[in-house]
């Protein structure tokens, strides 16, 4: 455990900073889920939609420092690929 005044500071805030990360987190997933069920039902126009709200989550997620931007390009570059797949 922490013993001076700047080790616990930084231990307090470290657990503040991973409790809103994590719900940032849990967010980003949540809305690329809905995007991967719209996918599995085959309804191209609902992944759509929720493609473009998943992807403007995961956008201010790179803002935010939690993820990579070729990570994310990466992530919407294969959901895009498989609503594409599923119009042709």
């Amino acid at each position: 455990m922490a013993n001076s005044r700047q080790a616990k500071k930084r231990a307090r805030q470290s657990l503040t900073r991973f409790k809103v990360n994590h719900s940032r987190m849990v967010r980003i997933r949540t809305f690329t889920r809905r995007v991967e069920e719209a996918i599995a039902k085959g309804d191209a126009e609902v992944a759509t939609l929720a493609l473009r709200k998943a992807q403007s989550e995961m956008m201010r997620g790179i803002h935010r420092g939690l993820l990579h931007k070729n990570t994310v390009a990466r992530k919407v570059s294969r959901l895009n690929t498989r609503i594409k797949a599923i119009l042709a």
